[in-house]
Order: structure tokens, then C-alpha cells, then sequence
């Protein structure tokens, strides 16, 4: 047998050999504990990343060893495959979305096989495929008949050349993320789900996720942005319309001086008609339509406004304030319309140094008694400047006012949140269609359940701006009421891709599906996902979705857990050259070029050692090639043991009775050990990596000095294998017949970690003097206290230190310290 590990061979013969055997497949089984272990799925882009490659083999080696360690373990895969990329590429190359799409997921589905992954691929989610799209519009349905689906005009991010809504985070400084085009406002209708609904629950079970990073957790609690304040009414002076406004700070209510709209307010429009500014009004409004809510509300963007002409009355002091519009504040938050504080506000300061409106102090800081304000003070404190609540504390001082303007009917106590309903809309071909008919008799019809899928049609014109290409399609347009039977007209909105991966998971549950999504018993056994695993940048729109979506279903008896994923590790990025792999920087690195050159099981080795999951991963050429060296030289150990016929052990050491032997045993009992908790319970694959080389180091060092022939060699050589199996699959499947083992390698049994081989005969005892340590000694383990004092003494060291010195008193701890104290 040649030196040489042919990794070619090697794993293309053993990825046939498991797809052959089934070998990942998993059924629900109740006499073993089950383990659901999720990575995200990718987009089918055309090709893996490195980062692809890093998440994949996170998640692998967790399953792997899961199933090591007895658990039935559900590792699916699938594609996130509908979007706009997909459509923006098919017009460029003059294809098909679907022929586009489905040529991707080939490709990148023999790219994860040939990573050596073990995913159960019939359970496989293309949320592009009409069986899948089927169910999201089925849960599109049940989230209408129950009223958290609805429709209504709303102004979006419109991108002229996509032709579509743009989520905000799709906007970047104006301008469309895929295209570069400005983006602008535009009012359209839009179908929502009604997330505010589950507000209160998404941000009280976050609670319940201990298992998640508290940067993802609190990133969340943030996003759904929970206050409790008072709704106030203001009254427009010239008009009398009444003007909703939500603060948090009611109490500085006596220091309001200017009053600012929405540019979107409705009562901006009727303002403008009667005032000497209407122009400037317009225009200002327009140029505010083609900014995105992020560009105006950024802490970085200067605040601008204009006075409109109009003023405002409060509603406790009675005083006439003006009204303005600025660009700071949107019509889709709180009321659209804020009292301007700027004696208690940053911004508000800020806004009215600019355009010299008053600034007074109603609170006062208890370090400022002056009365002059040189910035906003934000604190508690005392009500000045305030009325009949002057010399209140600005906590009692909110409670009356609350209390008074509810009894006197101008507002009352409000809870707000920064989230608002999910606008799931979008003017695009190549995603799922919302399954609603509009007919001029009977109104807006949900598509009965029996006639879904509502399939997607081909012949489209993919040319049209400004509206759906599904408009283009008489046939699918043109449909009959399923309640009349009269005409009627398809809705030509898809939807939002986050909708197809809020619920992903829970269709890998289940291979049967007759008239649910997914059968309940399936996902009785397997829900929720013990660990997903995926990108921090997620950690608001799709987390959050996905939770959402998960309440909905669990509300309605249709899966057992209200939250989706007990445990979340999110991975840092793959960066070369200081920024994160990108073809725009020229810096990626394919990992089809690092499988042909070394092997899977090297990319795999060299993306799990370099760095700890959570933290970005610093690509190295040396260090792959240093993963490389490695698992030729574990051949090498494992080829040598063979052509000595040299079997593995599978039976308990006996033998092992000489110092040598039992040192081995030590060592790779302890790195055994480390390995299981590292993986099993910190995913500090990278030190679990560094403990399986320390013991390959070992092992050559022991062959080099004592042969390979007796029982502790055998048994070390066997853990070696055994511990290598999750992060080298291929090399570890050759190994274990090498060594005589039976079965797949990945079939065995984690090894059981002896504890008494992994205590050492000698321990390190401390020595101090006078309270400071002065020496260290080791000794044999549990030795008499007064034995480990005499050789404390004996040590030159001390005996240096303590000279002439009278030994007042000594005291020990058996194994782990002495004291002397000298004077």
C-alpha cells in the first residue's frame, strides 16, 4: 500500500458508498432522543462560498457527533430559491427564472455532496417548487381567514428599474442595492401580515432563548421596540382637526414650543391649500418621497424642516405652538406627528438651535439649577415651568398627567412599538403568488384551498416597468370567482421571499403532506430545531419572521413549540485581505478550487481550526496547506498500523499496566474528553482540533519509543479515528477499515471516556510564604499533609527564601497548597 492518501479516491468512493446506503436517512424513532441540527439554507446563486463551507461543516460535525453519541438526527438541505436575483439574471442571459434556478440548486447540491455533508436529502426544501409554494399560500390563507393578512395603500421603497418595493434594507444611501438605481417613494397597495399582533409575545419569549447570543436577543427586543406612554390630542388652531401624538415623556408636556408633521401627514395636504408656503410645501414633500426611511431617520442625516403655516393648540397649557414638517419624522411611525421638547430632547434641541425656536426647561436637572439649558437635558428630575405640577418629581409628575387627560378625555395611556406589520408585497415574477381573486361582484376571494398551487405561468413579458410581469399574463390574470362563477382577476403580487423561509424548517419535518403542510406527528418528534446555525445578519428580519410564523402554527394546533430554534450559533465571515470575500474585491477564494487541490476534508479541517465558529475566520493559504500536511501524516500513522497488522481494539484495556502505557492512556483519555465537551458543548471545534493533533503528535512520539504493538497503542489509535470521524469524514471512513473495524465509521459509538486513566499520579502544589507564592513542586497525588510540608521545606528554593528566618506556622491543603508564615 503506497504512502501516498490518494483524497480523490478516497472520497469520492465513500460519498457513493453513504449515498448508496442511505446512510444519513432518518426516520422518527421514540426509543432514542432526537437531535434536529439546521443550518440556513443558501440561495441557489450558482456556487458555494467559503462561507457557504464554514457554516455547512459547523453543522456537519455536530450531527456527526451527535449520531455518534446515540441521537436520531434530522441534518436536512434545501434552497432558499425564489428572489429577485434570479429574475434579474434570467433577463440578462435571456433564460428562464426556473431553468436559471434549477441549473444552480443541480450544481451547488453536487458541490455540498462532494463537501462530504450528511444530509438527508429527501427531505430537500426548493421553495421555488410548486409542491412547496403550494403551502406557503396555504399558510398566506391561513393568516388571511384569520386576520393577520390584509391589504391596504402604503408608501414603499420603489426602485424604477427593478420595478418593485425594496425592503429599507435593500436601500443603501438612496439607492437600490442590486441595480444602483435612486430609489423613490411611491404609494401603492401592499398585502401586510399583521406582526404587531404577536409584538408583546415575540418580545417576552425571548426570555425563553437562553440558547441564543444575547447580541441576537437584544438586537430583537430592539427591533420590536416595546414604550408605554400617553397618547395626547393637539388641536390645529386654524382647522380644529385633531392631532394624535405618542410620547413616552408626557410629563415635559409644558415645554413643547413647536409641533412637527409627517411630509406624508394627510393634514400636510390640506394645510398646503390655504397657505402662502404651499410651493415650498410641495416641494419639500417630493424631495422627501425620494429618501428612504433609513436616510432620513439617520443619526448622521442633517434634520430639516419647514414652517407650513399653521399652529397648534396643547392640549394642557392651551398655548399656540407652530407647525412644521421635517424629514425626520415618517407617517408610518407612532402618529406621524411629534411635539417638539427641546429643552428635553437631543434631536428636538438640536432641530430648534437650527431654526431658532424657543427652547425651555420644564425639567430640572438636579446638578443645574441656573435655569439656562446648553444642551438638552434627557434625565429625571423636577417639574418646573409646568403649571399646577411644579415641584413634582418627573415620575409622579407623569403619572397625574396621564390620569388627567384620561379623565378629561384629550388622551390616554398607550403602548407603542418600533416594529410594524410585515409588508410581504412585491412587483416581481420569481416568487410565490398570493393566492387572492378580485371579483366586481363579490369582492376580494381567498383561491380555495383545492385549487392551490396557484402556479406561477411562463408566458410572461419580463420587459414591462412599473408593475408586475404577471400583469403581461392574460391566461393567469384572467380567472373565474370560485364563489360566482362569474370573471374575475388573479392578484399579480408575489411574495416577499422571507414568507418561503419563515416556515422552511418545519416542512424538513415531514415527507408526508396530504392536507397539511406537514404531517403532526412528524413534527411532534422532531420540532423545535435544537441548533440552528447561520449569519448574524439575520438576526432580525428572518429570525423574526420565522418566530412569528412559528406562533401562528402554534396557535392553531399545528406544530407543539411556540419558538422555532432552541439554540442559535452565529458564525463570523470568511475575510481575505482584511475584507470579506466578495468578486467585487477580487478576493474569493472557491471551494471548488480548494476540494480538487486538497480535498474536502482539508477545507473542512482548515475553516473549523483557524478560528472559533462565532468569530470571522482570516483566510490562509498556509494554513490550509498546514491542514493538508496534517491528515496525510494521520494516514501515514493509520498505513503504518495496518502493514503491521496491527487490528483495532474495540475491547477495554487490561494491559496497560506499564508508566509508559499509562501516560498514553492519559493523554488520550484527557484529549477524548476535551473533544466531547468541545464540540458536544462549547463548539470550540478549533481547540477540539488542536487536542486530536496533540494526540496524533503523541502517538508518533509513543511509536518512535515503544513500538505499536501493545493494547494502550491499539486503543489510542481506534480513539484517534473515532474523534477524527466529524471533522474528517472520508479519511476516518478509510482509517476504520484500515484498522480492521466493521460497519461505517460514522455508525460507531462515541468512545467512553475512561475518567480514572485520566488522572495523573502527580499533582503541582503551590508553596507560599507570608501569603505570596514563592515556588511550585510536583508531587504524588494525595499525599499525607505532612509529608507534602516536609517536602515543601526541602525545596532549595524555599529553603533560600526562609534563611534564618523563624516558621511560625505552616498550613496545607492536601493536593493543592502549602503556607508558611515566618518572621
Amino acid at each position: 500500500m503506497s504512502d501516498h492518501y490518494d483524497f480523490r479516491k478516497v472520497e469520492a468512493r465513500w460519498q457513493a458508498k453513504w449515498q448508496e446506503q442511505a446512510l444519513y436517512d432518518v426516520e422518527a424513532d421514540d426509543s432514542r432522543p432526537k437531535f434536529y441540527c439546521l443550518e440556513m439554507f443558501p440561495y441557489p446563486s450558482g456556487a458555494l462560498h467559503m462561507g457557504h463551507v464554514r457554516n455547512y461543516s459547523i453543522g456537519d460535525v455536530l450531527s456527526r457527533f451527535k449520531r455518534m453519541n446515540g441521537f436520531n438526527v434530522l441534518h436536512p438541505m434545501g434552497f432558499d430559491a425564489f428572489g429577485l436575483p434570479a429574475e434579474n439574471a434570467a433577463i440578462q442571459n435571456k433564460t428562464h427564472p426556473k431553468q436559471w434556478t434549477e441549473r444552480n440548486i443541480r450544481h451547488m447540491t453536487e458541490q455540498l455532496k462532494t463537501l462530504g455533508t450528511s444530509y438527508d436529502w429527501r427531505r430537500q426544501a426548493v421553495t421555488c417548487a410548486p409542491e412547496y409554494y403550494r403551502w406557503t399560500q396555504w399558510l398566506f390563507l391561513l393568516l388571511y381567514k384569520n386576520g393577520l393578512a390584509y391589504k391596504k395603500k402604503a408608501f414603499v421603497n420603489w426602485c424604477p428599474s427593478c420595478s418593485t418595493v425594496l425592503a429599507n434594507e435593500q436601500v443603501e444611501d438612496g439607492m437600490c442595492w442590486r441595480c444602483e438605481s435612486q430609489v423613490t417613494k411611491k404609494s401603492l397597495d401592499q398585502w401586510f401580515f399583521r406582526i404587531t399582533s404577536y409584538a408583546d409575545r415575540l418580545l417576552e419569549d425571548l426570555s425563553l432563548l437562553s440558547g441564543w447570543p444575547e447580541r441576537v436577543r437584544t438586537m430583537q427586543q430592539n427591533w420590536i421596540g416595546r414604550s408605554e406612554g400617553v397618547e395626547l390630542e393637539f388641536t390645529l388652531a386654524e382647522t380644529g382637526d385633531r392631532i394624535p401624538v405618542y410620547t413616552t415623556r408626557h410629563d415635559t408636556i409644558f415645554g413643547v414650543t413647536y409641533m412637527v408633521l409627517a411630509p406624508e401627514h394627510p393634514l400636510v395636504e390640506k394645510i398646503a391649500q390655504f397657505s402662502p408656503h404651499q410651493d415650498e410645501i410641495n416641494r419639500f414633500v417630493e424631495r422627501m418621497k425620494s429618501l428612504t426611511e433609513i436616510a432620513r431617520t439617520s443619526t448622521e442625516t442633517e434634520k430639516e424642516g419647514i414652517f407650513i403655516g399653521a399652529h397648534a393648540l396643547n392640549p394642557l397649557s392651551g398655548e399656540r405652538v407652530p407647525v412644521l414638517i421635517a424629514n425626520y419624522v415618517l407617517m408610518e411611525y407612532g402618529t406621524g406627528a411629534v411635539m417638539g421638547v427641546p429643552g428635553h430632547d437631543e434631536r428636538d434641541f438640536e432641530f430648534a438651535r437650527k431654526y431658532g425656536l424657543p427652547i425651555r426647561e420644564v425639567i430640572q436637572d438636579p446638578e443645574n439649577t441656573t435655569g439656562v439649558l446648553e444642551s438638552a437635558y434627557t434625565g429625571e428630575g423636577i417639574m418646573v415651568n409646568s403649571g399646577a405640577y411644579n415641584g413634582l418629581s418627573s415620575v409622579d409628575g407623569r403619572e397625574k398627567i396621564a390620569a388627567y387627560v384620561e379623565q378629561k378625555g384629550i388622551g390616554k395611556r398607550t403602548t407603542n412599538y418600533r416594529i410594524r406589520d410585515w409588508l410581504v408585497s412585491r412587483q416581481r415574477y420569481w416568487g410565490a403568488p398570493i393566492p387572492i381573486i378580485y371579483c366586481d361582484k363579490c369582492g376580494e376571494i381567498p383561491v380555495p384551498e383545492e385549487q392551490l398551487p396557484v402556479e406561477l405561468p411562463t408566458d410572461v413579458d419580463f420587459g414591462t416597468t412599473g408593475r408586475s410581469p404577471l400583469e403581461t399574463s392574460d391566461k393567469f390574470v384572467n380567472t373565474v370567482c370560485p364563489k360566482c362563477g362569474g370573471p374575475a382577476k388573479r392578484e399579480t403580487d408575489t411574495m416577499d421571499t422571507f414568507v418561503c423561509s419563515s416556515w422552511y424548517f418545519l416542512y424538513y419535518c415531514s415527507t408526508q403532506r396530504d392536507s397539511l403542510p406537514f404531517a403532526k406527528e412528524d413534527v411532534k418528534y422532531w420540532f423545535p430545531v435544537d441548533q440552528y446555525i447561520g449569519g448574524i445578519e439575520h438576526a432580525v428580519m428572518h429570525l423574526l419572521y420565522a418566530r412569528f410564523f412559528t406562533k401562528v402554527l402554534y396557535d392553531h394546533a399545528l406544530c407543539n413549540s411556540p419558538e422555532p430554534f432552541t439554540n442559535l450559533l452565529t458564525q463570523g465571515m470568511v475575510i481575505k485581505d482584511g475584507a470579506k470575500m466578495s468578486k467585487s474585491k477580487g478576493n474569493v477564494v472557491a471551494p471548488d478550487e480548494i476540494i480538487t487541490k486538497y480535498g474536502a476534508d482539508t477545507a473542512r479541517l482548515f475553516v473549523l481550526f483557524a478560528s472559533p465558529p462565532e468569530r470571522d475566520l482570516d483566510w490562509s493559504d498556509q494554513g490550509v496547506e498546514g491542514a493538508f500536511r496534517f491528515l496525510h501524516r494521520v494516514w501515514r500513522l493509520a498505513k503504518a498500523c495496518s502493514s503491521e497488522s496491527h487490528k483495532v481494539r474495540t475491547h477495554a484495556v487490561q494491559d496497560a499496566t506499564r508508566e509508559n502505557a499509562r501516560e498514553l492512556r492519559r493523554l488520550v483519555h484527557r484529549a477524548l474528553d476535551k473533544v466531547s465537551t468541545d464540540i458536544g458543548q462549547r463548539f470550540n471545534f478549533n481547540t477540539a482540533l488542536a487536542a486530536i493533533m496533540e494526540t496524533v503528535n503523541a502517538l508518533y512520539e509513543y511509536r518512535e519509543k515503544h513500538g505499536m504493538q501493545d493494547a494502550a497503542f491499539g486503543e489510542a489509535i481506534r480513539i484517534l479515528t473515532l474523534m477524527l470521524a466529524p471533522f474528517a469524514p472520508h479519511l476516518a471512513e478509510e482509517m476504520w477499515v484500515l484498522l480492521g473495524g466493521t460497519g461505517s465509521v460514522h455508525t460507531q459509538s462515541w468512545p467512553e471516556i475512561d475518567k480514572e486513566a485520566t488522572k495523573s499520579d502527580s499533582v503541582t502544589v503551590v508553596v507560599q510564604i507570608n501569603g505570596r507564592v514563592r515556588d511550585k513542586m510536583d508531587v504524588q497525588a494525595g499525599l499525607p499533609e505532612a509529608e507534602l510540608e516536609k517536602h515543601a521545606l526541602a525545596q532549595p528554593r524555599v529553603q533560600e527564601l526562609i534563611g534564618d528566618k523563624t516558621i511560625v506556622k505552616i498550613v496545607s491543603v492536601k493536593n493543592k497548597v502549602v503556607s508558611i508564615v515566618v518572621r
